[in-house]
C-alpha cells in the first residue's frame, strides 16, 4: 500500500474504494465478480494520478522529492554498485554517517561512490542525521575524492539533503571550510564526476558534492539555495507562506534546466519514483553510464576546464 501525500487524496480515495471492493470480492470464501467495477476504477485511479502529476505545483515536487518512501542513496548503491567497500571516517575527527562514500564497480567499471543517506526509517535517520552532514562528513568526500583522482576513478555523487548540518559543534569544527574545501575537490578532479540530484538538492550542503562536470535531476526532484520553509522565514517571517516561496525560487528540475544549472533531466515512473523503485533506479544508472562515456575520453585538463567553466557560465548574460 502507498503512503499517499496530501494532493493526492483524490487518487488514495479510490484505491481505498479498490480494496474494499477487492475484500469484499472474496467476503465470507464467497466468490463475488466484482472484476468489471475494480477495472473501471483502476482506469480511474490511474488517469486521476495522471492528472495530478501532469500539473505538480513546485511546492507539490517538494512534496514528493522528501517522499519518505522515495529510493535514497543506499537503495541505489545496492542497486547499481558491486563489489561495494565502503569507506569511513575523515581521518581527522570521526566518522559521519550522513555521507555514504566507497569504491565499487558500476557496471563492471570500477568508480568511487558519495551520497548523502537520509535512513529508511526512524532508528536509521537518527544514525545518518537525516542526511545532513558535519564537517566530517565533508572531509571524508574529499579524502575519497582526492583517492578516486590518484587512481584515475570516476566520481558519481547522489545528492539527497536538505543542506549541511548547522548545529553548533559543526560549526566549531569548520562546517563552512569543509563545504569549501569539498566543492573546491570537485573543481580540481581531474576525472569525470556526475551527480545527481535523487532527492533534495538543499544549499551549499548539495553543491559540495554536486559540481560536476554533468548535474542530473531527477524529474520530481528540487534543488535549491535554501528550503521553501527558511525563505518564506526569512522574506516573510512565516514559514507558512512555504508554497508561495517554492513558486518564486525556481526550485524544481524543469526550471533548473532552462537556467542552464543542470544538464538532464531523468523522467520518473507516474506518482513519483517511490511507485516504481526498481525501474526508476535502472533508469538513473542509464543515464550516469551515458554521461560517463562522453567524458572518459577527455584528458585530465580538459575535464577540469570544462567544469570550470560550466559554473562560471550559470547565471551570466551575454552583453550586447
Amino acid at each position: 500500500m502507498h503512503s499517499f501525500l496530501e494532493f493526492e487524496k483524490p487518487v488514495a480515495d479510490l484505491v481505498g474504494k479498490l480494496e474494499e471492493l477487492k475484500a469484499l470480492g472474496t467476503e465470507d470464501g464467497r466468490s463475488v465478480d466484482v472484476d468489471d467495477e475494480i477495472a473501471r476504477l483502476e482506469g480511474k485511479a490511474q488517469q486521476a494520478l495522471k492528472d495530478i502529476y501532469a500539473k505538480l505545483t513546485p511546492w507539490q515536487k517538494a512534496q514528493v522529492a522528501r517522499h519518505p518512501d522515495r529510493p535514497h542513496a543506499s537503495d541505489y548503491v545496492a542497486s547499481l554498485i558491486s563489489d561495494f567497500v565502503p569507506l569511513a571516517g575523515d581521518r581527522l575527527y570521526g566518522e559521519d554517517s550522513a555521507i555514504l562514500a566507497g569504491l565499487g564497480r558500476f557496471r563492471g567499471a570500477p568508480v568511487a561512490i558519495l551520497g548523502q543517506e537520509k535512513g529508511h526509517d526512524t532508528a536509521s535517520r537518527l544514525r545518518h542525521n537525516f542526511g545532513m552532514a558535519r564537517p566530517e562528513g565533508y572531509r571524508k568526500a574529499v579524502r575519497l575524492m582526492k583517492m578516486a583522482d590518484r587512481f584515475s576513478l570516476p566520481v558519481i555523487a547522489l545528492v539527497d539533503t536538505a543542506g549541511a548540518y548547522p548545529g553548533i559543534g559543526a560549526e566549531e569544527r569548520g562546517q563552512a571550510e569543509a563545504i569549501a574545501r569539498s566543492t573546491e575537490q570537485c573543481l580540481a578532479l581531474g576525472v569525470p564526476n556526475v551527480a545527481v540530484v535523487i532527492g533534495e538538492g538543499g544549499s551549499g550542503g548539495a553543491i559540495a558534492l554536486a559540481t560536476a562536470n554533468r548535474v542530473l535531476m531527477l524529474e520530481h526532484s528540487i534543488y535549491s539555495v535554501i528550503s521553501p520553509e527558511g525563505a518564506a522565514s526569512i522574506l516573510w517571517h512565516d514559514s507558512a507562506k512555504a508554497q508561495e516561496a517554492a513558486s518564486n525560487m525556481k526550485i524544481t528540475a524543469q526550471d533548473l534546466l532552462k537556467l542552464g544549472v543542470i544538464d538532464e533531466i531523468v523522467a520518473e515512473p507516474l506518482g513519483g519514483a517511490h511507485r516504481q523503485r526498481e525501474t526508476m533506479m535502472a533508469a538513473v544508472g542509464d543515464a550516469i553510464e551515458r554521461r560517463l562515456t562522453e567524458l572518459v575520453s577527455q584528458d585530465r585538463d580538459s575535464l577540469k576546464q570544462a567544469r570550470r567553466d560550466k559554473f562560471l557560465a550559470i547565471g551570466r548574460t551575454l552583453e550586447r
